[in-house]
Parts: C-alpha cells; structure tokens; sequence
C-alpha cells in the first residue's frame, strides 16, 4: 500500500519537514507564539500573533512592538520581522488588520484597527510601556499611524515599511508627530504617487510631504538622522534596493527597522541587525507549500484506486492536435495574453459593477470573479474559432464533484492541522494558505459560483482544445503550465523591467493591481499542474477544474480583506 500510494505520503513527510522547519525558526531560543482575539474600538474582534521571549514576565518586562501587514495580507506576512524582533527580546504583536485574516470587517475601520492593537499591547503586564514600538507596512503604515494618532502618548517610535504619513488615510506629518519616525522606503516602490507624491521612489528625498516631516526645505538625506530621539522629533528615510512587497523578503528593510528601534528603544539585546534567521522559516512554509500541491496529488490518486471512485478512471483518448503547427501557436498566443490583456479593464469593470456588499463583500475578490467567468467564456468561444479533432473529455459530473471534495477536504484537514499543531500556514512571501472562520467560509461559498463556472470552461478549453497528440508525460505538463501563466510572466516582466528602468511602473495608475498579478503566476501553475494531472489519470477535464476551483475559491477569499460588514 505504501509504495502504491507513494505520492500521498511524500505531500506528508514534505509538509512536516517544512512546518518542523518553520516552527523552529519562528520559536528559536526559546520564543512562544500565542494565537489572540481581543475586542479592540467599538467591540471590533481583533486577531493577532503575539510572540513572547523566554523569560519575560510581570517582574521582567520587556519592550514591545506592534508589527502590522499591508493591505490584502495578514498577520503572517509580518514573520521576517516579528521573528528577528522577538529575537532582539521584544514582545511582538503581529496584528491581523480590520477586515484581514481573522480580525472583524469591515477593512478601513476603527482606525485599521491600529489602536485596539496597541491598548492590548499595553496591557499586558509584561510589556514595558514606556518602550513600545509601531511597525507597518503600506496599509499597515496607516494602521499604526491611527494607534499613534489616537494614543500620542503610548508609543515611542514608528517604522514605516513603503508606507507614508498624510493622505489618503493617514494623519499629516509634522517635526513633533510622530514620534522618532523611520522612514523605509524601497528605490523601486510602485506606490510613490500615492505615499509620497512623487513619480518615482527615488524622488521621494524630494517629496514635500516628506520634507515637513522631516522640518527641511531641501532633499532629505538618505541614512542621516534629523531631530532628536530624546525628545520624540528624531527622523532617518532609508531606502533599501527592493520594491513594495519586496520590503518583507528584504534582509536590507527589516535590518533598517531593527536598527532604528535598537537607537530609539531600551531593553532589546544587541544582536547586529545584520544577523537574521527569518528566511529558513520562509523556505520551511515554502516546502510545506510545495508539499501540499504533492499531497492534493497523492490523495486524489490514492482515492481513483478505491472502489467508489474507480469508475472514474480512464485514459484520455485523442488529442485536438496532431503536431504543435501555426494554428496551435496562434490558438497558445491568444489563449496566453487574452487574460493578460484583459486583467485591467475587467478588474475595472467590476469595480463598477459589484462595488463592495452583503452578497459580494470582497471586492478584490469580485474583481478576479468576474476576470475569470469573463475569461472562460472567452476560452469557449476560441475554443469554436480553432476547433480542433474531437475530444471526449467530460465524465462523470457527480462524481468529479465528490472526489474534488474529498481530496481538497483532506488537504484542508492537513493544513488546519499543521496551523494547530506548530502556527504555521503554508505560504512563501505573499502567497499563502491557511485555514477559514466561519464568515470566510460562508464568503467562500458564494464566490466558489463563478470560479467553478471559469475552471470547468478553462479547463474544457486546455485540455480538450490545446492537446497535441506527440506530447509525452513532461510536454503536457509544462505546456499547459505555459499556456496559463506566460502571458503574466511577459507582462509583469514588461511592468517591472519598465520599472528598473525608469522608476514607475509603465502602468503607474494600476501599481495595486499590478503587484497582486504577481501571485497569478505561481497560482496559475499549481492550476495547470493539478488539472492535467487529474486529465492523465482521468481522460476527464472536470475532477481538475472542480479541484482547482476549491482551491483558489479557498485561496483568495483566504487572503483578501472584506470591505462590508458580514456575519
């Protein structure tokens, strides 16, 4: 039975090689890692990560940090610095903003939930108040600007990560307020209009908001502290060589916050800031990641050799090609940029058309809905333009439908347990999975509609339309790999080049929808991957796209912030 299932087993020992690996770096030296709720500003239920050093305790207090992440991320993403703060001897909140994670929607109230995160902090008896730090990146710049707004007194230094004071949601800066202020601010940052008013991140020494802060009138000088810690006015603009999401994955930015909270606040140990451990926990949620794609693998092909599915198996007959001719690279070029092509103004469009509400309210997550059904209809109709030989390739709906259930089930049941057991998800940088509450999984279930609409035309449309008969076991793969994330590849690499090269964005309107298009790729891949693996085994392109539309549907609903209020 092992050998049968060897795949099922290796997703396991893979996932519990990378979560043993995270967990130990995340609670190296002895650090403990509780999973909160607390009632913050007006009741709001507020979810956090706190990480305690060995030995604090109401007797030893220690300085502490509220650590928050940017807009459609979560408490997670702030690992690399809440891991090497905690090591430095700081109690860490790392905070799941308003409408993120676990914490109650909507997103954008309360302060971003930035001052009910930091009265908790102080109210822990182990936390010495009078050296409390804030921290945030982007959207959670603001977060910690509202808790330094609302308690100007309970705070006594503030990093911003690619972030800014002043509008759009954040209090104007002055030489006073806030206190001993870091600016982090990377030289490749795709929001430089909308921080600081300038075009590009390596204008921001220059930007007019900047300079009031800093209480100057010429350019700000990178790395040069103004004003003075002791009475609050200190000043220093860093700017690292990455980008936006860069500053979580830069040892440069979470070395700049550790060295300006070792100036401006007492009590941490003197480790270089230099000396940081947190990228083996980013590559342990990174094996778990790639572990769980193996076991979603291994579980469904463990349940075709089962009885109650057995019937399902079948070899795929026929192929819509011979041989990859004109016609098929014509039918791969508009199958590969037609999404690409269309990403903007379909995200714009709905926008327009499902703003944010009871039935709808994500609206990020509207806007891949309505990307993807528009999509699939498109694939349907290339698929009648460049129609090819006669593919059966339907099955069994029910089931399809039964055995996706299964197989994402048990994968779900793996990854509420690893977060259990050792308060890891599976994630690399931006891209993760963890486990739902209750209202994400009733958002869950309505947007799981139109992404199954997309996956069963998507999926008809690759492998009934795209086969070549002379492909091996590799060339499937990787040409259905190919056919879903080239074209993204070709325009984030177009976006970003432009970027190196001049600054901004060649798209500088669209820099939050640019930066989310990074996740298309690796999810894309997975897609394609667990599709045409399931279409082997099965000769049917649905067990793939009713899988793939339970995980995504988990996926995004997982990792976008609710604008409206819903229980």
């Amino acid at each position: 039975m092992a050998i049968k299932n060897r795949l099922f087993h290796a997703g396991w020992i893979i996932i519990l090689i990378g979560a043993l690996l995270a967990h130990f770096i995340q609670t190296s030296g002895g650090i403990s890692i509780r999973d909160l709720r607390f009632h913050g500003t007006n009741g709001q239920v507020l979810s956090g990560l706190l990480y305690v050093p060995p030995g604090v305790s109401a007797e030893n207090k220690a300085p502490a940090i509220l650590a928050v992440h940017g807009y459609f991320n979560s408490r997670e993403t702030q690992d690399g610095f809440a891991i090497e703060f905690a090591r430095r001897g700081y109690v860490v909140l790392a905070l799941d903003q308003g409408g993120h994670g676990y914490s109650d929607a909507p997103a954008f109230a309360n302060g971003f939930g930035g001052p009910g995160g930091l009265a908790y902090l102080r109210s822990l008896d182990f936390v010495d108040t009078d050296n409390i730090g804030l921290e945030g990146h982007s959207m959670g710049g603001w977060t910690v600007l509202a808790a330094a707004a609302a308690m100007p007194d309970a705070y006594k230094a503030v990093v911003l990560q690619g972030s800014s004071t002043g509008a759009p949601f954040a209090k104007e800066a002055d030489t006073t307020w806030p206190r001993n202020l870091a600016v982090v601010f990377s030289k490749y940052d795709e929001f430089s209009g909308t921080m600081w008013g300038v075009d590009r991140a390596q204008d921001v020494p220059t930007s007019t908001k900047l300079q009031t802060a800093f209480g100057v009138s010429e350019p700000v000088v990178i790395g040069q502290v103004y004003g003075d810690i002791a009475d609050g006015t200190a000043r220093i603009l860093q700017q690292p060589n990455t980008t936006h999401p860069g500053n979580h994955f830069s040892p440069e930015a979470i070395g700049d916050a550790i060295a300006w909270f070792d100036q401006t606040l007492d009590g941490a140990k003197p480790i270089p800031a230099g000396d940081q451990i947190w990228l083996w926990k980013e590559i342990g949620t990174l094996i778990a990641l790639i572990g769980f794609v193996v076991l979603l693998a291994g579980t469904f092909d463990m349940l075709l050799k089962t009885q109650a599915f057995a019937h399902l198996r079948k070899e795929p007959t026929g192929a819509a090609y011979e041989k990859r001719n004109g016609k098929w690279w014509l039918h791969f070029a508009l199958a590969t940029m037609i999404p690409v092509l269309t990403y903007y103004p379909f995200f714009y469009w709905a926008t327009l058309v499902f703003p944010a509400s009871a039935i709808l309210p994500q609206s990020f997550t509207s806007q891949i809905a309505l990307w993807a059904v528009l999509n699939g209809v498109i694939v349907l109709a290339l698929g009648l333009v460049f129609k090819g030989s006669k593919v059966e390739g339907r099955g069994d709906i029910w089931g399809s439908v039964l055995i996706a259930l299964a197989t994402v089930g048990i994968g779900y049941i793996v990854v509420a347990a690893t977060d259990f057991f050792f308060k890891v998800d599976f994630r690399f940088w931006v891209v993760a999975l963890k486990p739902l509450d209750l209202v994400r999984t009733k958002i869950a279930l309505i947007y799981l509609v139109p992404f199954t609409i997309y996956f069963v035309l998507a999926m008809r449309g690759l492998h009934k339309g795209m086969s070549v008969r002379t492909d091996g076991r590799v060339a499937q793969y990787l040409s259905n790999i190919a056919v879903l994330i080239v074209g993204f590849i070709i325009f984030l690499g177009f976006q970003y080049l432009t970027l190196l090269f001049t600054g901004h964005l060649f798209s500088m309107n669209e820099s939050l929808t640019t930066v989310i298009g990074m996740q298309f790729v690796p999810l894309l891949a997975i897609v394609a991957f667990l599709s045409t693996f399931a279409w082997r085994r099965t000769g049917s392109y649905l067990p793939g796209a009713f899988i793939n539309a339970l995980f995504v549907t988990w996926y995004v609903v997982g990792s976008q912030a609710i604008q409206f209020a819903v229980s």
